[in-house]
């Protein structure tokens, strides 16, 4: 039996997608690969940025985001993957031991025109450090239908 199709994400729907601790030696082993910038690597240059310390790349913060949504999910269900974000940011920076909440929330969901069997489907990810929003994506997915 599927986890998770088309017809169970409904609008207003939000699935708590688990907590996240950044971890520092994955954080920079990260930046030094995908996003060298010294405030992602240095301790003095984060601290003298506007960001105001050693701060993880938004792209890693992304990653994160989209790992507990595949493990929540994803996993099992009847995804046919995304055509894409319509928006992406990172609204405060993310620091080494912060811990972060994850969810996903379902906007709309549309059956599709030209595909039978296929649905449509906007969300929003998110990921908050206490009660300050950090990352916000907005996507849809594509989910097979039960029937």
């Amino acid at each position: 039996m599927v986890a998770i199709a088309y017809e169970d994400l409904t609008p207003g729907r939000i699935i708590p997608l688990g907590q996240i601790v950044i971890d520092k030696d994955e954080m920079l082993a990260f930046a030094e690969r995908f996003d060298p910038q010294p405030f992602h690597l240095d301790e003095a240059a984060g601290a003298a940025s506007v960001l105001g310390g050693l701060c993880a790349s938004g792209w890693y913060t992304g990653s994160l985001w989209m790992r507990s949504y595949v493990d929540h999910v994803l996993t099992g269900s009847t995804s046919q993957g995304s055509p894409g974000l319509t928006e992406l940011s990172w609204s405060k920076p993310v620091f080494p031991g912060d811990v972060l909440r994850s969810e996903l929330e379902v906007v709309s969901a549309r059956r599709s025109a030209s595909r039978e069997g296929l649905g449509l489907v906007q969300m929003i990810g998110r990921l908050f450090r206490d009660e300050d929003l950090v990352m916000r994506a907005a996507f849809t997915g594509m989910f097979g239908t039960r029937s």
